[in-house]
């Protein structure tokens, strides 16, 4: 029954119900319901509950595929332009600050473990894919994986995965939690686009919406990820490589200025529940019952991994704390690098602002584009 797709669905609404409730009504209230389905999703994926990465449903392919995408279409209905203007500079600045930061992790990391005793003969490939993935997230992971052929040594690959998995959920929690925490020892001034609207507002979690709204909104997501799909299948088969995520993303901007799209009620309700749906997997996929699996060398992966994410976290919170930059930006960057564009913006959107949520998209694409350059290299480097 754990695979059955009715089974896994229920089960993972229960888990974004059961985060929301904790949220409002217990002592977990001061934590977000963003962190708190990622957690849940973490420890019914190791009770064997619900499928994690070692035995990954089709479900959880579907919500990669479909559902992150039409959560930065729905969110992104919300934004103006002008928002990019004041935030999008500062977002960029510190995203390449993190890309510097990993690099110094993958550095740092290749000293603290043997690192050809532990990956062999692949160690420059993995350590290229480990650069790749914490500059713009895991696309980059694979295009190098691919390229050097690092699938076929299944235990090496499999092993960087699952620690991979591991520390981007972790890290997850944790940039969920920065602002939070800095705020206390360095009260950052925030970056706030002037004139926005306020984005703690009830409203944000609280839109009506009837059967009208809801279809109309429902057919502009699906026929605009159509539609994205089909131009970058075809720009592809012309040798020309522009990924559907950017077009996604362009479409939906160009509609949210107008004031018909503005007027629909239920994308930011929408938006929200896509992201934890999407959230609740990335908690599934932190397996830590898999590393065991892997073999002797299971501690010095997961050491080497989790050593890139905490330099390259101590090198954005060092510069974030000299420059006196919004915590809320630094960590958005930061999981930009980490996990890529869709976990920007759902930190953007667990954060209440909607100021950030295009230049989270914005840093996200970028990160997929140069994330794999990043990654060939450092190979070469090496």
């Amino acid at each position: 029954m754990i695979q059955n797709p009715l089974y896994i669905l229920a089960f993972l609404c229960f888990l974004i119900a059961a985060s929301e409730w904790l949220c409002r009504k217990t002592f977990l209230k001061h934590l977000s319901s963003s962190l708190l389905v990622i957690i849940l999703g973490a420890v019914f994926a190791n009770l064997g509950l619900i499928p994690s990465a070692s035995n990954a449903s089709p479900v959880y392919d579907g919500i990669f595929k479909y559902v992150a995408p039409l959560c930065i279409f729905f969110l992104l209905l919300g934004v103006s332009l002008k928002k990019l203007k004041q935030a999008g500079l500062p977002m960029l600045i510190m995203f390449f600050v993190g890309s510097v930061g990993t690099i110094a992790g993958v550095l740092v990391a290749m000293q603290l473990v043997s690192i050809e005793t532990v990956f062999g003969d692949s160690y420059k490939a993995i350590a290229g894919m480990m650069t790749g993935t914490y500059v713009g997230g895991s696309v980059n992971f694979n295009a190098v994986a691919l390229h050097y052929d690092v699938v076929r040594d299944g235990a090496t690959y499999t092993g960087v995965v699952v620690a991979d998995n591991i520390v981007t959920a972790i890290w997850m929690m944790v940039t969920l939690s920065i602002p939070k925490i800095m705020g206390r020892f360095r009260p950052n001034p925030e970056l706030r686009v002037k004139g926005a609207e306020s984005a703690g507002s009830e409203e944000h979690d609280h839109e009506k919406l009837d059967p009208l709204q809801l279809s109309i909104l429902l057919a502009l997501g699906l026929a605009v990820l159509l539609i994205s799909d089909q131009i970058s299948g075809w720009l592809e088969d012309s040798g020309i490589s522009f990924p559907s995520i950017l077009l996604l993303t362009t479409f939906a901007l160009i509609m949210a200025q107008f004031k018909a799209i503005q007027k629909l009620s239920g994308a930011k309700l929408l938006g929200m529940f896509s992201v934890y749906l999407f959230l609740a997997v990335v908690g599934a996929f932190c397996e830590v019952t898999a590393l065991v699996d892997v073999g002797e060398h299971a501690l010095g992966i997961l050491v080497f991994t989790a050593s890139i994410v905490i330099v390259h976290g101590v090198f954005m919170l060092a510069v974030g704390w000299f420059f006196k930059t919004d915590w809320s930006l630094v960590a958005i960057a930061s999981q930009a690098n980490i996990g890529g564009g869709s976990t920007a913006l759902a930190l953007a959107k667990s954060f209440k602002r909607d100021d950030l949520l295009l230049p989270a998209i914005l840093a996200g694409s970028i990160g997929s584009g140069v994330g794999t350059y990043f990654g060939f290299i450092v190979v070469g480097l090496l």
